[in-house]
């Protein structure tokens, strides 16, 4: 797939300033032997079994494929990792590249929460400094993350500038690293940015699929006839595809935010819609939702997670090869797949995944019976509690809220 080093067919690259030639050098040189090191292997293998709570499981969903009436539909369960998502995999991984460069410090954007939040627990496990940037907007939004990456020992800073979401955070988190190279870390947590993270995120959190491929043929009997995966920079989903892409016969589904519909600044899909055009941004060439002049147009989505402006270079490349299909997945759609979720199976997405379950959802209405759908759930919805119940104007939650507020007040 990676013909020229950095790059997945005219995608990728490390369009970044001379400032930060030798940090990169130094990471990439670093990832490369890392990655042929099978006491580096052991390690990381040995903290995703004794710490993050790997395998994680895979579930039949038996009740709504009944009421659906199609496909069988089976989830693979990261959101019953430590920290409650797939993040884990991936910072575990870049942790202990940390330790074996010998920095003491990391840095981290989020959005969702869901990274930086993964990022705070891996720091505290490792003993290495933590900072966290955060859009002014997600820092608002996800106040519970923001409790508990404070509580680790971590400091989460809002970015203030720009449209205050993470795109913004990240900009903010390359500044600090241009400034403190010789001591830190960018842990970024997506496939996105400068060569080699793509590439390197990707690796640490291809364990999905590594796993699923063999789970669901000792569960289904059979490899899966589609793989869903929600889409904002592409981690869980590039995880979650990646031992399956030379398999031609399993299709490959990204699901991206619809949001409010088509217009400017109502939803996130660059793939899905025909809404993004080539550029460089942020250290990188891909699809990114930009005006003619270049300039970075505004985002929106329900989920924090899903809400950026651009998409891995390498889904970029799947999109371009049609290898990975994508689809978007809006608001109302999402809040009726989390619904059904939660009330015939007992399981609380995150609104990031129930993108992906909304898309497979109606899908599997429309396939035979004896297809198999695989939907990597990548988070679990207890951060999206004040998202959720206000999307719902649950009255119940508002009451409690204002109660609070009113304790909160009179304590001051």
């Amino acid at each position: 797939m990676m013909k020229k080093e950095g790059y997945f067919g005219e995608y990728g690259g490390a369009f970044i300033p001379e400032v930060l030639q030798s940090t990169f050098s130094e990471l990439n040189k670093a990832y490369q032997a890392i990655r042929s090191d099978a006491s580096f292997w052991q390690e990381y293998y040995s903290l995703l079994q004794t710490y993050a709570g790997r395998p994680s499981p895979i579930t039949y969903l038996s009740k709504i494929s009944n009421i659906l009436g199609g496909a069988q539909i089976y989830l693979k369960r990261e959101d019953l990792n430590h920290t409650g998502s797939h993040k884990i995999n991936n910072v575990l991984g870049q942790g202990l590249l940390v330790k074996h460069m010998g920095k003491k410090r990391v840095i981290a954007e989020t959005g969702a929460g869901q990274h930086g939040f993964a990022t705070a627990v891996m720091a505290a496990r490792l003993g290495l400094e933590c900072c966290i940037y955060m859009g002014e907007k997600d820092y608002i939004r996800q106040r519970t993350n923001v409790f508990w990456m404070e509580q680790l020992g971590a400091q989460v800073i809002p970015v203030k500038v720009g449209t205050k979401a993470l795109k913004d955070a990240l900009n903010e988190a390359f500044r600090d690293w241009s400034q403190n190279m010789a001591t830190t870390h960018y842990v970024l947590g997506t496939a996105c940015g400068p060569h080699p993270f793509p590439e390197m995120v990707t690796w640490f959190q291809s364990v999905i699929s590594q796993e699923s491929k063999e789970q669901i043929q000792d569960i289904a009997h059979c490899m899966p006839s589609r793989v869903y995966a929600c889409v904002g920079g592409g981690s869980n989903s590039l995880g979650s595809f990646y031992h399956y892409l030379e398999n031609e016969q399993v299709k490959l589904i990204g699901v991206e935010a619809g949001g409010k519909g088509k217009g400017i600044g109502q939803h996130a899909a660059r793939l899905a819609l025909p809404s993004a055009t080539t550029g460089v941004c942020q250290g990188y060439k891909t699809k990114f939702l930009q005006n003619e002049e270049g300039q970075m147009m505004s985002t929106y989505s329900i989920s924090s997670g899903l809400d950026y402006i651009g998409v891995s270079p390498i889904l970029a490349h799947l999109h371009e090869t049609k290898r990975v299909r994508f689809e978007a997945a809006t608001d109302e759609e999402t809040l009726q797949a989390l619904g059904l979720l939660m009330k015939e199976e007992g399981i609380i997405a995150a609104l990031e995944s129930a993108h992906a379950l909304a898309i497979a959802f109606q899908e599997a209405k429309k396939s035979p019976k004896d297809q198999v759908f695989l939907v990597t759930l990548s988070g679990r919805g207890d951060k999206d509690i004040f998202n959720i119940a206000e999307a719902l104007e649950d009255s119940q939650w508002e009451q409690f809220i204002t109660d609070k507020a009113k304790e909160y007040s009179v304590r001051s």
